[in-house]
C-alpha cells in the first residue's frame, strides 16, 4: 500500500473516531509508551478486574510481548472520550452511565479497526478502555472465554490500553491534552473532568 492511501486512511479514522471522541490524533507506533509498571496496577492494589477476564491482566498480553509486535508496525489513530467525572468514580448511582460509556470506546474501537481491516489493513488492532468484563458482562457470573467457551461479546471485547502496559497518562499528554486520575476515593466535585481513552494501531 503506497503512503498516499495509508495517509488517507489514517485520516479518514481519525475523523471517524472524532464522530463520538473529544479528541483524536495520528501517531507513530514507536512513538506509544509501553511500561511494565502499568499493568502492575492492576495488582497492586489489586483491581476488582483482575484476573476475572481473558482480557485483564493476567491473562492478556504482557507488556514485553506487546513491545515486540509495535516494532513491525508504524501508524496508529488515538482517541480520548472526555465524560463527567461522576461517571468515572465508582457510584451506583452512576453505573449506567459509566458502562455506557465505557461501552461506546470499546465499540468505536471496533468500528476503526474493522474499517481499516477492509481497507486492507488487515492485521489492525486496538484496545479500548476498563474491563470488558464489567463493561459487557457484568452482570454474568463469569467470563466464559476464560471458561475456554466463546467470548459473548468476541467482536467487541478486547484488553484497556493500560492492561498490556500502554501509559495513557503519558500519550494523553504527549498529545497536548488534559488528563485527571481518578481513583477510588475521588470525589467528582475536585476533578475537571474523566477521560476514556482507545488506540488502533493500523499499519
Amino acid at each position: 500500500m503506497n503512503e498516499a492511501r495509508l495517509a488517507a486512511d489514517l485520516e479518514r479514522y481519525q475523523q471517524k473516531a472524532l464522530d463520538l471522541a473529544t479528541q483524536a490524533v495520528i501517531v507513530k507506533a514507536e512513538d506509544i509508551p509501553v511500561d511494565e509498571r502499568v499493568p502492575l496496577k492492576c495488582q497492586i492494589p489489586r483491581c476488582f478486574g483482575y484476573g476475572v477476564s481473558a482480557h485483564c491482566p493476567p491473562h492478556t498480553l504482557k507488556p514485553g510481548d506487546l513491545k515486540e509486535v509495535l516494532k513491525k508496525y508504524h501508524c496508529a489513530v488515538f482517541f480520548i472520550m472526555e465524560v463527567p467525572p461522576e461517571v468515572i468514580v465508582r457510584d451506583n448511582a452512576t453505573i449506567k452511565e459509566r458502562v455506557a460509556a465505557y461501552q461506546q470506546v470499546f465499540r468505536m474501537v471496533s468500528e476503526l479497526e474493522s474499517m481499516a481491516f477492509y481497507d486492507g489493513h488487515y492485521l489492525a488492532f486496538g484496545f479500548a478502555a476498563g474491563s470488558c468484563r464489567h463493561t459487557f458482562c457484568g452482570q454474568k457470573e463469569s467470563c466464559q472465554a476464560l471458561e475456554g467457551k466463546r467470548c459473548r461479546f468476541a467482536l467487541l471485547a478486547r484488553p484497556s490500553m493500560e492492561a498490556v502496559g500502554i501509559d495513557v497518562y503519558k500519550m494523553v499528554a504527549r498529545a497536548g491534552w488534559d488528563i485527571y486520575p481518578i481513583g477510588s476515593n475521588a470525589k467528582p466535585e475536585d476533578q475537571p473532568k474523566g477521560t476514556l481513552a482507545g488506540i488502533v494501531i493500523v499499519q
